[in-house]
């Protein structure tokens, strides 16, 4: 795993090369960019196992650069940095398909179990082991192409996070069963994930906005409130 290449996009000089250098001291190829353009282009010419690659930045911002890498890679880990105070930020880059943050000031030990437990899932996810769900199945009011990561309903097509199809796996294999926000964080993170429920309840949220279109009928993903989320398939 030590020997992954890791893509680093940030614009501030200092912590771009404080996270290269804790990288490259723990045995990871890291190819840095000062800012998002330059990202941009180095992810379409190399191949990258993770980008860690931070939100406010010149000539390209991470949101568009989160959004471009989507297009090409619905696959590959993508970790974002944010201030402490820019909870509106964290939520905006989860839409956009990144798989968690990393708030600034971080530590060391913190950065680094982050960019394992995401590496590691990457890597188990993608060993080419059958994926448990059906190329197309029905969850809530859409119609889910799992192998194109996209829900359909008539002619609205959204695009499906690898976490986010995690999550509905999870909900269509216990249907009207309460799941609480550890065990689905244990199993669509990993146990070794080292977050906040905060990062689950915004996927949630993204989820719902994408298998709940129009908000007609009742909501199919269910706030069981001091446990967690429960999956109601429409009646």
């Amino acid at each position: 795993m030590k020997n992954r290449h890791i893509l680093v996009v940030e614009d501030d000089a200092n912590i771009r090369r404080g996270v290269v250098d804790i990288l490259e001291s723990e045995g990871y190829a890291v190819t840095p960019a000062q800012h998002g353009a330059e990202g941009l282009k180095l992810f379409r010419q190399n191949k990258y196992d993770l980008v860690l690659l931070d939100l406010m930045m010149p000539e390209m911002s991470g949101y568009d650069l989160c959004r471009e890498i989507r297009k090409r890679d619905v696959k590959i880990p993508v970790l974002i940095l944010t201030a402490k105070s820019q909870e509106i930020d964290k939520v905006v880059g989860l839409e956009l398909g990144a798989d968690d943050y990393i708030t600034k000031p971080f530590g060391v030990k913190e950065m680094l179990a982050r960019v394992a437990a995401a590496l590691r899932r990457a890597h188990t996810d993608g060993d080419g082991a059958p994926t448990p769900l059906p190329e197309t199945f029905k969850f809530g009011r859409v119609t889910v192409h799992s192998k194109q990561f996209e829900a359909r309903r008539g002619d609205m097509v959204v695009t499906i996070t690898p976490r986010e199809l995690k999550l509905i796996e999870l909900f269509l294999h216990k249907p009207d069963e309460a799941l609480s926000r550890q065990y689905l964080l244990d199993q669509a993170w990993g146990i070794d994930y080292m977050g906040t429920t905060r990062t689950l309840d915004q996927h949630i949220a993204q989820l719902r906005k994408k298998i709940d279109p129009e908000e007609d009928g009742d909501p199919v993903l269910v706030t069981v409130h001091g446990v967690g989320y429960r999956y109601k398939p429409p009646a």
